[in-house]
């Protein structure tokens, strides 16, 4: 694992241990790699309820990159915000919806397996999982990621 991926975990499970109150987990390039895919993580992508997104919010505002526009604002929604810390970026989505045929959905994650990072217990979607959403999304980028986990 990267030391800027660690030193973004350091800086930021510890609070999402303490101040989410629902289930969270981590999606994405950081799961993926986690997970033992190998991945480029260029931000961490936290999956919440909005009631933790709100929570998160208020207590990293000294972090919040209020500029950020998320992409893709056609096919997701969500309480959306983005964080600068001195690793990497992070990003927190609370109540992610993904848009299909029958309308909006929200994303679920409903394996959950704990990957050990240092002295962290870090929740991520099971390979299956990973696999299973990141196909659900269908962007270039998430099929491909999702190959590299389906080779695992």
């Amino acid at each position: 694992m990267s030391d800027l991926l660690h030193e973004t975990f350091a800086m930021v499970v510890p609070d999402l241990q303490r101040h989410c109150r629902d289930r969270w987990v981590l999606i994405g390039s950081a799961a993926a790699r986690l997970i033992g895919a190998d991945v480029t993580v260029a931000d961490v992508d936290v999956l919440t309820s909005v009631r933790d997104a709100e929570s998160l919010i208020a207590h990293w505002q000294s972090h919040l990159d209020g500029a950020h526009a998320p992409d893709g604002s056609d096919h997701f929604r969500s309480r959306f915000a983005r964080f600068h810390f001195a690793g990497l970026p992070v990003e927190v989505m609370g109540g992610l919806e993904l848009s299909g045929v029958h309308g909006w959905q929200p994303v679920q994650v409903r394996e959950i397996v704990t990957v050990s990072c240092g002295d962290m217990a870090v929740p991520v979607p099971s390979l299956a999982d990973q696999i299973r959403v990141l196909e659900s999304f269908g962007r270039p980028k998430d099929q491909k990621r999702a190959g590299l986990l389906r080779a695992l």
